[in-house]
């Protein structure tokens, strides 16, 4: 059975790294548990650099906290403004015990003004989802992509092809 710790107790996060585990080794057994550690970026990193950072980050400190798995996943979701119009990704970072690292990045979509304005005010995504929509928490369960598509695509199905991208080369190890 291979050990692998989530850098979160996000069970979005830890769910999504398990469904991506399972969907490219279905022939193997996981264990998998969240841990809560620093990224090491601010709480709502503004670009794509300061968002990979955040994710590498992660893999590191949750490596350091647990240092006996036999893989570190990282997801750190991020925003970038571009031409007047923000844009919502994640990045995806997992480190094997031999010291292989994999990156994966989710496709990305563009926020309300709104939200915009929010963010802009100060605010994490999330907490402006739940500010603007009336919810309660919403990053830890279908979060902004959910609540804008109306859950055709969740957060766990968003992040999902990310943390399948990530793992490509432990599925093909001799390549890379």
């Amino acid at each position: 059975m291979k050990r692998i710790i989530v850098a979160s107790k996000n069970p979005v996060k830890i769910n999504t790294t398990q469904q991506g585990f399972l969907k490219m080794f279905p022939e193997e057994l996981f264990q998998i548990e969240g841990v809560n550690v620093e990224s090491g970026v601010p709480a709502q990193p503004m670009s794509e650099e300061e968002t990979l950072r955040g994710a590498y980050t992660r893999v590191e400190n949750a490596h350091k906290f647990v240092p006996d798995a036999d893989f570190w996943v990282g997801l750190e979701g991020g925003l970038e403004e571009k031409n007047g119009e923000m844009e919502a990704f994640a990045w995806i970072v997992i480190k094997s015990k031999s010291g292989l690292v994999g990156k994966g990045r989710t496709g990305s979509f563009f926020l309300p003004k709104e939200i915009i304005r929010l963010i802009k005010s100060g605010y994490e995504l999330g907490v402006a989802d739940d500010m603007l929509f009336k919810r309660e928490n919403s990053k830890q369960s279908n979060g902004s992509v959910g609540i804008l598509t109306g859950d055709v695509i969740t957060r766990t199905t968003y992040y999902e092809p990310a943390v399948v991208l990530a793992l490509i080369p432990f599925k093909n190890p001799g390549l890379y």
